[in-house]
């Protein structure tokens, strides 16, 4: 895939905006805290909700965060500090 050009009207996915905002609520959470929830990033971006997955896969293939089935998604251990 090609990269993206820097100019402001070169067009970019929606799932890169959820992205990147998540990108940013990590760098003010410390290992183990939650992240907003699937539906809270589809409100807030308005997106759909498989938009707001592929991000949250993307920063979980990364190793940037963890899911846990029925609790939502936390910033991961990247450091190898134990959990609170």
């Amino acid at each position: 895939m090609p990269e993206r050009s820097e100019s402001s009207h070169a067009p970019r996915a929606p799932y890169m905006e959820v992205l990147d905002a998540l990108m940013q609520e990590i760098k003010g959470k410390a290992p183990g805290d939650p992240l907003s929830s699937e539906a809270a990033l589809c409100e807030r971006h308005g997106v759909a909700r498989e938009t707001a997955r592929r991000a949250v896969r993307i920063l979980r293939e990364r190793g940037l965060i963890e899911t846990r089935w029925g609790k939502g998604s936390f910033v991961a251990n990247r450091t190898g500090q134990s959990d609170k």
